[in-house]
């Protein structure tokens, strides 16, 4: 499999431009030039961006340009501190992963689909012209299966437009289930040597997403800690999160603890995928929620790297602060230092 040179350790600035309130305020101080340079000292090589269409754009199309501006800056402070960057498009008129956000007609309406070609024909114009350090990823997590063949179409389109204008640009594209790492087989051939495939790693979601509120039959005070066995963990996800026991097939009765072999195991598929597709992989998100203990959080970490290391996988951890997974949040105060992007 093709590695993804520069795109090898990221971080997220997720809650920045996106999942938060579009203000001016917010925009100028949630992440600030410290924070490119604090992320810039921890080793890694990119940050990836999560954005709302409405940073750019108000509900009729119009453009921003204050919303570009910060878009700028950002490219500027990259420069800066050697950083490469992902512009991930988070919500785009009628579609977001976040119910919550009421978004709705992406996937049947073409006046929606017409105005997010338009977005990203606009990105671009605008920055097409730094294919080596900065990437474009077409939308955040998809999540109805049912999507996926519309899905498909509608990023073939997209691509398509994009490459008159910036023909040698990085893209990246998930598949349904958010991202999910069996979504990737799913996704259509890459158009070109350029396309990365891009999942989410959040695996065990027992774990990684313990009490979390978003996630349905997940009980609000559930704890579990990172060292049981597979088997354990396979037992415990069947009773709670049943959606989630394609992550441990082939795995029943395995007494081994938890670990790196396991998130190999998970993405052993994509993987093979991509080889076989020549297409690049990418992580586009993992993390722990703030709801489990320190030890755990550490040794998930450990784990996770090491899988990513083994097959060569780029990864951006989620998130540099807050969201619930917060890496910079006060219980990560002890964990921060220890873990090696």
């Amino acid at each position: 499999m093709r590695k993804w040179e520069g795109y090898q350790k990221g971080i997220n600035f997720g809650g920045w431009f996106s999942q938060c309130g579009h203000t001016k305020e917010h925009y100028e101080n949630f992440i600030t030039e410290e924070d490119f340079k604090r992320v810039s000292q921890w080793g890694i090589d990119h940050v990836r961006i999560p954005i709302d269409y409405n940073l750019v754009e108000d509900s009729d199309g119009n453009y921003l340009e204050e919303g570009f501006f910060y878009l700028e800056r950002a490219i500027s402070w990259c420069e800066k501190y050697h950083l490469n960057m992902i512009l991930d498009l988070h919500k785009t008129p009628g579609y977001s992963f976040d119910a919550d956000e009421k978004e709705e007609g992406f996937f049947t309406d073409s006046r929606y689909q017409e105005q997010f070609y338009c977005l990203w024909e606009e990105f671009a114009r605008r920055y097409g012209a730094y294919k080596d350090s900065i990437a474009f990823e077409l939308l955040n997590e998809i999540t109805d299966k049912e999507v996926s063949e519309k899905w498909n179409s509608i990023v073939s389109q997209c691509i398509t437009r994009i490459r008159r204008i910036a023909p040698d640009t990085k893209i990246l594209v998930g598949g349904y289930w958010n991202n999910n790492v069996a979504a990737v087989k799913a996704l259509a051939e890459p158009q070109d040597k350029n396309i990365v495939y891009n999942f989410h790693c959040y695996a065990p979601l027992l774990f990684t997403h313990q009490g979390a509120y978003w996630t349905e039959g997940m009980p609000a005070d559930f704890r579990y800690s990172f060292c049981h066995t597979v088997e354990e963990y396979r037992q415990k996800t069947a009773e709670i999160l049943p959606n989630e026991l394609m992550t441990f097939e082939g795995l029943e009765g395995c007494q081994e603890p938890i670990g790196a072999q396991y998130l190999k195991k998970v993405m052993e598929e994509p993987v093979a995928v991509a080889t076989q597709r020549d297409a690049l992989l990418y992580c586009g998100e993992y993390g722990v929620i703030n709801n489990a203990d320190e030890e755990s959080t550490l040794l998930w970490y450990q784990a996770a790297h090491e899988a990513f290391t083994y097959y060569g996988i780029g990864r951006a951890a989620w998130t540099y602060k807050e969201l619930n997974y917060g890496l910079t949040d006060a219980h990560m105060k002890n964990v921060l230092e220890k873990i090696e992007f």
